[in-house]
C-alpha cells in the first residue's frame, strides 16, 4: 500500500478533469481511480512484455466486480498500426464491450496511444483508463489525451484528442524497465526542465545521470507531469500554447521515420533538442552558451545528440509531413532559455545550415 506522503496526485482540467495518481506502490489504486462504480466490465490492451503487470491491475479490477478481458497487442510502434487497431475494435467487440464500459491501457507510450484511440473510436467513445509502465508513459504518453496511431506517412497521423479517466503511474514497475528505455524517457523529462521548469534540468545537472534506484525519481516524475498538466489544462488541442510540448520533436518524428522506428522516442527527442538549439542559435533566438548547456545536460544523463542523414532533401521531405506544419512550411519550438519559448517559421535554407553545424548532413 502506497503511503500518502509518497502518492503525489497532479489534477489535469480537459474535456474531462481528471486525477494521475503518481509513486510506489499505488497498482493499488487502478480501482480506486475509476471515475464511476458500475463499470461491469474492461478490456485492458497491453504488450505481452507487461503481462504480469496487466493480471495484477486485472486483479484489481475483478476484485471491484468488473469483468476483465485482454487484447495483446505487437510491442513498441509495431502496435501502433491500422491493422492492430482492426484487431483490438475486434476484442472490443468479442467481449461485448458496451458505452458504459471500460478500455485500460497498460504499456508504454505506443500502448496508451493504442488503448486510448482505441477507446475514443470504439462505439464513439468508452472510458479509457492508462496505467503506464514506462518513465516516456508516465511523463508524456498517458498524459494529455493525445491518442493515435502511425501511418506510412508518419508518425500518430491518425488519432484524437480523448482525455482519460485517470492515470495511475507506479514508480515501481520500471525496476524492470531496461536502462536504454529509462534513459530514453528521461529525455522527455529533461525536456519539460528546458520549456518551463528550470528546476528539472538543474537537478538532472546537479546530480545525474538518473537512476530508476534514484531517490528523486518520484519528483521528477511529478514535476515533469505538473508541466504537461499545466500546458494541457490551458490548451487541450494544441491550438496556441500546447505545441511547447514539441520541442525538439521537429527532427525526432523525422528520425524516427527514416529509422523505421528503430530508435527510441526520447532518444529522437533529445537530438531534435539538440538541433532546435542550432537553429535557434542559427536564428539568433538563442544563444551558443544555452545551446551548449542544453547538451551538457542531455550528455550527464546519457542520451544522444547527434544523428547523420545521407540526404538532406530526404530530411526536409520527411519533415515537411508534420503534424506541426502549416501551409507547407516547417514550423519548430525554439527556446532561447529554460521556460523562455517561441515557436518560428523555419526555411530551408536555414534547417540546413543548422543540420550541417550540428553534423546532421554534410557541407
Amino acid at each position: 500500500m502506497a503511503k500518502e506522503d509518497q502518492m503525489p496526485i497532479v489534477e489535469v482540467n480537459a474535456d474531462r478533469n481528471y486525477k494521475v495518481v503518481i509513486g510506489s506502490g499505488v497498482l493499488d489504486q487502478v480501482a480506486s481511480s475509476l471515475d464511476r462504480r458500475d463499470y461491469m466490465k474492461a478490456l485492458i490492451i497491453h504488450p505481452s512484455s507487461v503481462t504480469d503487470i496487466a493480471k495484477r491491475v486485472g486483479k484489481h479490477l475483478e476484485d471491484a466486480d468488473i469483468e476483465v478481458s485482454y487484447f495483446v497487442h505487437p510491442d513498441g510502434e509495431a502496435g501502433k498500426t491500422v491493422e492492430v487497431l482492426t484487431e483490438a475494435w475486434r476484442a472490443a467487440g468479442d467481449n461485448h464491450l458496451g458505452r458504459r464500459d471500460l478500455i485500460v491501457g497498460v504499456g508504454g507510450g505506443a500502448t496508451t496511444d493504442l488503448a486510448g484511440f482505441t477507446a475514443a473510436t470504439w462505439l464513439r467513445g468508452v472510458s479509457v483508463l492508462q496505467v503506464p509502465t514506462t518513465l516516456l508513459g508516465m511523463v508524456d504518453a498517458a498524459v494529455g489525451g493525445k491518442t493515435g496511431i502511425n501511418t506510412v506517412h508518419g508518425k500518430n497521423l491518425a488519432g484524437s484528442f480523448y482525455s482519460p479517466i485517470a492515470v495511475v503511474a507506479d514508480i515501481d514497475v520500471l525496476a524492470t524497465l531496461p536502462d536504454a528505455e529509462f534513459r530514453a524517457g528521461m529525455g522527455e523529462v529533461i525536456k519539460c526542465g528546458f520549456i518551463h521548469d528550470k528546476s528539472i534540468s538543474d537537478l538532472v545537472a546537479e546530480e545525474g545521470p538518473i537512476s530508476k534506484s534514484s531517490l528523486h525519481l518520484i519528483q521528477l516524475v511529478t514535476k515533469a507531469v505538473k508541466v504537461k498538466a499545466k500546458v494541457v489544462s490551458s490548451d487541450l488541442k494544441e491550438s496556441g500554447v500546447r505545441e511547447i510540448l514539441n520541442y525538439g520533436h521537429t527532427l525526432a518524428h523525422a528520425i524516427e521515420k527514416l529509422e523505421n522506428y528503430e530508435v527510441r522516442h526520447g532518444d529522437a527527442v533529445a537530438i531534435g533538442i539538440v538541433f532546435a538549439a542550432h537553429v535557434a542559435e542559427e536564428l539568433g533566438v538563442g544563444s551558443r552558451a544555452w545551446r551548449l548547456e542544453q547538451e551538457s545536460v542531455l550528455v550527464k544523463q546519457g542520451l544522444p545528440t547527434s544523428w547523420h542523414c545521407e540526404n538532406f532533401d530526404t530530411l526536409l521531405d520527411v519533415m515537411g509531413s508534420d503534424k506541426k506544419v502549416r501551409a507547407g512550411q516547417v514550423r519548430m519550438v525554439l527556446t532561447s532559455n529554460s521556460g523562455c519559448t517561441a515557436v518560428r517559421i523555419v526555411q530551408p535554407e536555414e534547417l540546413r545550415l543548422a543540420a550541417i553545424a550540428m553534423g546532421v548532413i554534410d557541407a
